[in-house]
């Protein structure tokens, strides 16, 4: 993997964060919180995505990474709708 494709993965990742906090309406973090959600949203979907014996939706290919994009936004949605819910304050 080239620095190239790096910095390409880290832009996308970012960009599925990004989307992902949009969805489930969080809005704490900045650019380093997204690219971390990206890539936490992309295991969890792809995870999520294998037990339920779905495919790989839209994947991107980056040098030799295969990045699922669709896996990667429902993921962080998912992600970090649990880590509101458990973080909320009630009154």
């Amino acid at each position: 993997m080239t620095l190239l494709d790096l910095l390409l993965l880290l832009l996308v990742a970012g960009i599925c964060g990004s989307l992902g906090l949009a969805i489930s309406g969080y809005s704490r973090g900045g650019c380093l919180v997204s690219i971390a959600l990206g890539f936490i949203g992309a295991v969890l979907g792809m995870w999520l995505a294998r037990k339920l014996g779905l495919p790989e939706l839209f994947p991107v290919q980056i040098g030799t990474t295969s990045f699922p994009i669709v896996w990667s936004i429902i993921g962080s949605a998912l992600f970090v709708a649990v880590i509101t819910l458990l973080t909320r304050h009630r009154y």
